[in-house]
């Protein structure tokens, strides 16, 4: 193994963020640690799965349709921008993720599947919510006289 590929897999392999590669089917591919502790399924539970493992069941066809529009036409806006989106644990357990992504290419130039890059923001969700009740709470005690 070259210098730079044993970086690269470092990197993935150590990184807390999960990075998932799924193919042009949305079969998993690639399941890092990071994977595996915000999701909670092993990278040999979620190996050969598609992306449903992951979605929320009311969000799949939206998913679907998306996935196979990017795939199609090569094009998403989610290399530049995050997408926040609700995703789901092995436990059921809903979370908050955002990701980017990244469509990877074969030496023919033909789109092999993608590459994702996940954040749980959980914990950041829950605490901008509680900001915006709070807020909510002292606007409506507002009283003009």
């Amino acid at each position: 193994m070259h210098a730079h590929e044993w970086l690269c897999q470092k990197i993935v392999e150590g990184t807390p963020d999960a990075i998932i590669f799924a193919d042009r089917e949305g079969i998993i591919q690639l399941w890092n640690a990071g994977a595996e502790s915000i999701f909670g399924y092993s990278s040999e539970e979620a190996l050969g799965q598609t992306l449903d493992i992951i979605i929320p069941e009311r969000l799949r066809q939206r998913h679907w349709q998306g996935y196979r529009t990017v795939m199609s036409s090569g094009v998403t806006r989610y290399g530049r921008e995050l997408l926040a989106v609700p995703a789901m644990r092995r436990d059921g357990l809903l979370i908050s993720v955002e990701f980017s992504m990244v469509l990877l290419r074969d030496s023919a130039a033909e789109i092999v599947g993608s590459a994702a890059i996940v954040r749980d923001v959980t914990g950041r969700w829950h605490r901008e919510n509680a900001l915006k009740e709070r807020l909510s709470k002292i606007e409506g005690n507002w009283h003009y006289f």
